[in-house]
């Protein structure tokens, strides 16, 4: 888990590489930039050193840029991916001033958007688009969504479960409900990963 003092949001991650594998194909991004935080979460095609290679090239291309729009960075994903086998991935930019995220889902890494207050079960969720980042890109649409404190973000692989944001609790801390996700709804024959985050506002 981490989180600096200035960062918007509190987080945690967990996650599983399949047995017989050294290397992890799925891959997360926490990148605070001034007044906001980008997360990302993605899936290297298949498993072991290849798919990881991708997931690594997507990694540091958002990390370092992290304050470009989602759409941009898909597309420097897009040019630098091209040589690889492509990923799968779900991005999240965090805008502290506005109190708004701006998400783009291209493959099958799921992402929901779960509110706080009185209707815990509230839930939005990204819409995911069919492609691959670095062979097939499709046209690019991302959806701008208003956030408020205690607001949770998920984001999983397809090593975890379709389904299982309807069960998930809430009330523990990011890294609990990460470790929870990954060890009830993990289906045990990919590689998974589960990157949670909650909303505490800008304090930086």
């Amino acid at each position: 888990m981490g989180a600096l003092k200035e960062d918007p949001v509190v987080w945690g991650v967990a996650s599983f590489v399949l047995p017989g594998q050294v290397e992890c194909g799925d891959l997360h991004v926490v990148a605070p930039f001034p007044n906001g935080v980008l997360l990302a979460v993605i899936d290297g095609l298949g498993h072991g050193r290849d798919a990881a290679t991708a997931a690594r090239i997507a990694a540091v291309t958002l990390s370092n840029q992290a304050e470009e729009s989602v759409i941009p960075l898909v597309r420097q994903c897009h040019e630098r991916l091209l040589k690889t086998r492509g990923v799968a991935m779900t991005l999240a930019s965090f805008n502290g001033i506005d109190s708004t995220i701006t998400w783009l889902g291209v493959g099958n890494v799921e992402g929901f958007l779960l509110r706080s207050g009185v209707n815990r079960r509230e839930k939005a969720a990204v819409l995911l688009r069919g492609g691959v980042v670095g062979y097939s890109l499709p046209p690019l649409r991302a959806e701008i969504l208003p956030v408020a404190c205690g607001d949770t973000l998920v984001l999983a692989t397809d090593g975890i479960r379709s389904g299982f944001a309807d069960a998930l609790f809430l009330e523990g801390s990011p890294q609990q409900i990460a470790d929870q996700v990954l060890t009830v709804s993990g289906n045990g024959t990919d590689d998974a990963l589960v990157l949670v985050a909650r909303f505490v506002g800008h304090t930086g």
